[in-house]
């Protein structure tokens, strides 16, 4: 039977004395623009979409927003995560019940990792590298070492699994639990969980801000985001969004929503916490995720096959790619 995984079910010198000085000067000037360039934090080059129609990975080339390779993977993907290191692209596949490991640099799959009953979200220890992958249909969730293939530990959480984020230093798991309409929190230290935040009506995607002060939830059914405070745990606001809100990115001091029915990305003020603006994109939008050195707000269409570049200052598409059928990008796809 085939799992779709859709959140609401389950973009000139004369002489030669002066050309010598001029030189100098030139060359100085070249190597001062070579430090500065240096020390500049790089933007992601490219991005990993799992395609669930066409069982495949595209390879987009932001630069050019061009997909350069497809990697095909079977189980209809879904989740996508990448490793500390940008080596690995970690992918889920529901349908098959698989973890599939690609290798970033060759574009190959370099192993399959059988696990659980529907593996769907995913994310990666921004330390250890280990992988945690949420079992949608076993209520709980798998922390793998994917590089020997093995299961270190399962902590069981709340129904219907999906979106999984880890804190800035890597001591706690949250889960949303899209059919428990709440959040849970693992201890990483003890392996238990250590609460349970309420949120919005069938909670999908989960984000945690860099800074590790509130987490952001999209809530399918309640049609709005739940701001969460990660000191008191609790949820300190509601924010309304378009139709079937799948995941939430952060850029610019605002959040981007993708709306899959709106045909949308509704943009949030993070100071106010008002709904700002609304972005038309391409037909039903999920993935979505952001590159904080340049700006740019990246979300996967699924029914319009593409990937849109979105600035995160001007609010409009500046770029779009066309990328296998069915298009997910459920977690962090950026490298």
């Amino acid at each position: 039977m085939a799992i779709v995984f859709h959140s609401n079910w389950v973009r000139h010198c004369s002489t030669g004395r002066t050309l010598f000085i001029a030189l100098v000067v030139l060359g100085c000037a070249c190597a001062a623009f070579s430090v500065v360039q240096a020390g500049a934090p790089q933007g992601a080059r490219e991005a990993f979409i799992p395609n669930q129609t066409s069982n495949s990975l595209s390879v987009v080339d932001l630069s050019k927003m061009t997909t350069v390779a497809n990697v095909t993977i079977g189980g209809r993907p879904a989740g996508v995560a990448i490793s500390p290191d940008k080596r690995w692209v970690y992918v889920t596949a529901p349908d098959s019940k698989h973890v599939v490991v690609v290798d970033a640099d060759t574009r190959s799959v370099h192993k399959r990792i059988k696990l659980g009953e529907g593996p769907l979200g995913i994310a990666v220890h921004p330390l250890t590298g280990l992988v945690y992958v949420a079992d949608w249909y076993g209520d709980k969730i798998f922390e793998l070492d994917a590089q020997a293939g093995n299961v270190v530990r399962t902590f069981p959480v709340g129904k219907s699994p999906s979106g999984l984020a880890l804190s800035p230093s890597g001591d706690r798991l949250f889960s949303a639990d899209r059919d428990s309409n709440s959040v849970s929190v693992i201890d990483l230290a003890t392996g238990k969980r250590s609460a349970v935040i309420s949120v919005g009506t069938r909670p999908f995607g989960l984000t945690i801000d860099r800074a590790g002060h509130r987490a952001y939830t999209a809530n399918v059914k309640s049609n709005d985001v739940s701001v969460i405070d990660l000191v008191s745990q609790k949820v300190i606001a509601t924010v309304a969004v378009g139709r079937r809100p799948y995941a939430v990115a952060l850029a610019a001091s605002r959040a981007f929503v993708s709306d899959q029915y709106a045909g949308t990305v509704s943009v949030i003020d993070l100071k106010s916490l008002d709904r700002i603006a609304s972005i038309p994109v391409g037909d039903y939008p999920e993935g979505i995720a952001s590159d904080p050195a340049t700006g740019f707000v990246y979300v996967a269409c699924w029914d319009a096959d593409t990937l849109e570049r979105i600035d995160a200052q001007s609010l409009e598409v500046t770029g779009v790619a066309d990328v296998g059928t069915g298009p997910r990008g459920f977690g962090e796809f950026l490298r």
